[in-house]
């Protein structure tokens, strides 16, 4: 009995309970030859590099965009224009190799067309991953500011540069 103790707090000592995450990140945005078959939308994919909390990481992630606004949205500004962001996820890759896989709970942008910026704000469920990550539960929320890098012929920005920040709470990560 008393081994059977050790070993079991030995396991749960393996992993931490919940912990505060942020992790700052910089990449880039532009739109995803994946399709997430979401009606009245486009599709987005970034790609993030960064470090925080979980250490470095890059992150892949794929998002369905409302392409009309969102008249029930709101941003603080009355120049900026609401745009809901309905499905996505997302996967982290670090430095260890272990993954962590993240789903879009909701998400919006509040895009300013005169000034040429976008503050977004979006909020992921963590469903798991890979190595140190295989148990790991929890909630992001990232906030990141986009700059239009490259327009297309008819003068609509079609590349990004992104910078911002993810963070909330994990539990069930290995050590």
């Amino acid at each position: 009995a008393t081994m059977a103790l050790m070993l079991n707090l030995g396991v749960a000592s393996v992993y931490a309970h919940e912990q505060p995450v942020r992790m700052t990140f910089s990449g880039t945005s532009a739109a995803s030859a994946i399709s997430l078959q979401q009606p009245g939308t486009s599709n987005d994919e970034d790609n993030f590099a960064g470090y925080g909390t979980l250490g470095a990481f890059t992150l892949r992630n794929v998002r369905a965009v409302a392409t009309s606004p969102d008249a029930a949205g709101s941003c603080p500004s009355p120049t900026q224009v609401y745009f809901t962001e309905p499905a996505g996820a997302g996967v982290f890759r670090f430095q260890d190799g272990s993954l962590l896989k993240v789903n879009l709970t909701q998400g919006g942008d509040c895009i300013d067309f005169t000034a040429l910026v976008a503050h977004c704000t979006f909020s992921y469920q963590i469903t798991g991953g890979t190595g140190r990550f295989k148990d790991a539960s929890g909630d992001l929320t990232l906030t990141e500011t986009d700059l239009p890098v490259l327009a297309d012929a008819l003068h609509n920005p079609v590349f990004f540069a992104d910078t911002g920040e993810f963070t909330g709470r994990v539990s069930g990560v290995a050590r």
